[in-house]
């Protein structure tokens, strides 16, 4: 235990020397919100990523891959092509030159002066701080299973350390202090990872030896699991049944496409001074996300094989029926004691990177974007209101820590991702692209894309819709979609993501409403396309 404390007293001293060297050289809204916009390529790839992976993907997915298997590599061969290169090659280069063209020192006030509407900013801000502490929480409950199971310390007392901690850093300091800490925190998760991923394959006696194994260790897939249509954690789902719709309409394409609408991460974009600078972060953020989700699926996965041959248990059945708890349970029953020390300290790093960050967005979200500019409220100071703004995003995610049920890391970051691509993205896109796409189209995109989702979440897609009760308080059953005949194309809708009709339905109400409605002045598009 002594080692534990001092290892854990020694982490948190670098944090907040980091921290108070982010307050020291933050002196006006553009340090509070962007960093100064000259910030290391390095400490912004690895931001980037830390604030991309945190403990949803390595124990909240890590727990999923557990139950679905080595389907979810898809979702990290997605996070590397889709959340890394096309992010930052066709998204964050764009983004960094409008935003300086516009002076914008926020997502959403990067899309309400692309498009000259305070609506844009307001709306896209108040969406953000409402449903970014859900996400948030996702990422808070994680940590706190890691220090529930790792430690014993009670959960709700977990809960409210962890973001006393947090609090501190991220009101004082701003963006930089995030950045900064975020580069610590996640070159230790880098090193934790591989260390997990070696000894992983080492004990199940090499690579093909492990696979093989998780391959006949199908016949012992739980019934349930079978009865949704997988048929084992190497052989994946049958094509159109409800867990092959999970898989891949929710976990592989919601979160795998989400990504480009990230507020957190677009803002990360415009904290450089150059494109070099997110060139040369394509190649840090790459081998970062291997590390990170690639480990997290594989180990997860193969953890299956070393409960079974220790307790006679598949991971799910080990950990008491609850997904979230797999990967704290296998580090701390399977791994080395030394380990489970640092791997603790890891995710430490991992919740308090992404969190600062989710923290930050949403306080600049309420404070900047829907206070300040959405409500035409000026005449206060922007770092402090931004601040209060952190402060109520803080609170009102540790409510929903304490009030979320078990199992709901994995679902909750695909529900924030999903919402946030079916709002934000297609505006987005167009509106670094095209010239033609108009205020109109924009803001129907934005409410259009939004309502879709939202309703599809309520109404339609059954984990979302039986959680919320709303449905069943209206309709009388959990899903519409449910008295459909049996395995008829309506009947899956309750499987099916959100995003694979409300994406579309954003995208043609951005294109189709800009092509009837009146352009934006020339004069306002050339000064957005003057760097591009």
């Amino acid at each position: 235990m002594a080692v534990k404390i001092i290892l854990a007293l020694a982490y948190l001293v670098v944090v907040f020397w980091l921290g108070y060297k982010g307050w020291r050289e933050t002196r006006e809204a553009s340090d509070y919100m962007l960093a100064g916009r000259k910030m290391n390529p390095f400490v912004m790839a690895m931001s980037y990523g830390a604030t991309f992976i945190s403990t949803s993907a390595i124990i909240g997915f890590g727990g999923a891959a557990a139950l679905f298997g080595f389907p979810l590599l898809w979702l990290t061969f997605l996070n590397i092509f889709v959340g890394i290169f096309i992010a930052m090659v066709f998204f964050g280069k764009r983004t960094r030159r409008m935003g300086v063209s516009l002076d914008a020192h926020t997502f959403p006030e990067l899309l309400g002066r692309r498009y000259q509407s305070r609506f844009v900013q307001g709306f896209a801000g108040l969406v953000i701080f409402l449903f970014i502490p859900v996400y948030a929480a996702a990422v808070l409950i994680g940590i706190s299973r890691m220090l529930e199971v790792g430690l014993g310390i009670d959960y709700t007392t977990a809960l409210l350390l962890f973001t006393a901690i947090l609090a501190v850093y991220v009101i004082t300091g701003g963006l930089k202090a995030v950045m900064y800490t975020d580069a610590f925190q996640g070159s230790l998760m880098f090193v934790m990872m591989v260390i997990l991923v070696v000894f992983t394959y080492a004990k199940l006696g090499g690579i093909t030896e492990a696979h093989q194994a998780l391959t006949d260790l199908a016949p012992h897939m739980p019934a349930k699991l079978k009865a949704g249509g997988l048929m084992g954690w190497t052989q994946g789902a049958r094509f159109g049944t409800p867990l092959w719709l999970v898989i891949y309409t929710t976990i592989v394409y919601g979160v795998g496409i989400g990504v480009l609408a990230q507020p957190q991460l677009a803002v990360r974009f415009m904290t450089v001074k150059s494109d070099r600078e997110l060139n040369r972060g394509v190649l840090f953020g790459g081998i970062f996300i291997i590390a990170m989700t690639g480990v997290a699926f594989v180990v997860g996965a193969l953890s299956n094989v070393i409960f079974f041959r220790q307790t006679g248990k598949v991971a799910i059945a080990a950990a008491g029926g609850n997904m979230d708890k797999i990967i704290p349970t296998y580090v701390t029953d399977i791994m080395p004691d030394w380990f489970g020390i640092l791997f603790l300290l890891a995710m430490f790093a991992a919740a308090m990177s992404t969190l600062s960050s989710q923290y930050h967005v949403g306080g600049t979200s309420l404070g900047r974007d829907l206070y300040e500019k959405g409500l035409d409220a000026s005449g206060g100071n922007t770092v402090t209101i931004t601040r209060v703004g952190v402060a109520v995003t803080i609170l009102v995610t540790l409510i929903w820590g304490l009030v979320l049920p078990g199992s709901v890391i994995a679902r909750a970051t695909a529900f924030f991702f999903g919402l946030c691509a079916a709002a934000f993205l297609p505006m987005y896109l167009l509106g670094l692209y095209w010239k033609g796409m108009t205020r109109a189209g924009a803001i129907a995109s934005l409410v259009g894309g939004f309502c879709t989702s939202f309703f599809y979440l309520l109404f339609v897609h059954t984990k979302e819709s039986a959680a919320i009760g709303l449905c069943k308080a209206i309709f009388g059953v959990d899903s519409l979609a449910m008295n459909a005949a049996k395995g008829s194309w309506v009947w899956l809708l309750q499987y099916t993501d959100p995003n694979i009709i409300a994406l579309p339905v954003s995208f043609i109400l951005a294109v189709v409403v800009s092509l009837f409605t009146p352009k934006l002045e020339e004069a306002h598009i050339q000064r957005c396309w003057r760097h591009l």
